[in-house]
């Protein structure tokens, strides 16, 4: 059979290491690599030193004692750690996506509404200084004690401009038992106009 026309013939052979094995220059460099990679780990001491880590020492990580029973609630930090995302720290909300609460209504018209609104949260359609927001406002009801909800509710309503009382724990702790039973948020302008009377 002709060598030219036997497919076989014309292949190379399957490649190999037999002959010819990893430079040993190569297994050099790779060594060393990899011993310099042990040494600057170990000349770093990542595991000693504080600023290549948490900078906190354990008497930061340790438990703080909350406000001692009967201490004022801090409102601002209540907005703060819960309703500034939303409605910013100017209190003017997102436009279109988040209502202001600088200048709105339901927080300085009727107390009640506006401790339903903390209670119950609300969703659908609110409108809010003649525009109107499609969106949901969690409920803290459940999160934060009457205490807290009073203090959140008189921050809000002296800041940003707005003027309206403060409100009392007793006033919270009456609209929760007002409304114990309530299990869905009130449903925006078609539930909530009537407790603005």
């Amino acid at each position: 059979m002709n060598r030219r026309s036997d497919p076989q013939g014309r292949e190379h052979p399957d490649p190999h290491e037999l002959g010819r094995p990893i430079p040993l220059w190569v297994l050099a460099i790779a060594g060393l690599l990899a011993l310099w990679g042990v040494w600057y780990i170990l000349d770093a001491g990542p595991l000693t030193d504080a600023r290549h880590g948490d900078v906190r020492t354990l008497d930061d990580l340790r438990a703080k004692p909350g406000p001692a029973a009967g201490a004022a609630a801090d409102g601002a930090a209540i907005y703060a750690a819960r309703c500034v995302a939303c409605h910013q720290a100017s209190g003017a909300g997102l436009p279109g996506v988040f209502p202001p609460l600088a200048g709105s209504e339901w927080v300085l018209g009727a107390e009640r509404a506006l401790l339903q609104i903390l209670l119950h949260g609300a969703e659908g359609e609110l409108t809010v200084k003649g525009q109107v927001y499609k969106g949901a406002m969690p409920a803290f009801g459940a999160q934060l004690a009457d205490a807290e909800l009073a203090a959140v509710a008189s921050h809000i309503r002296k800041q940003w401009g707005n003027e309206a009382a403060a409100i009392e724990t007793a006033a919270v702790a009456r609209e929760r038992a007002a409304s114990k039973d309530r299990q869905a948020p009130w449903k925006g302008d078609a539930e909530l106009k009537a407790l603005l009377q």
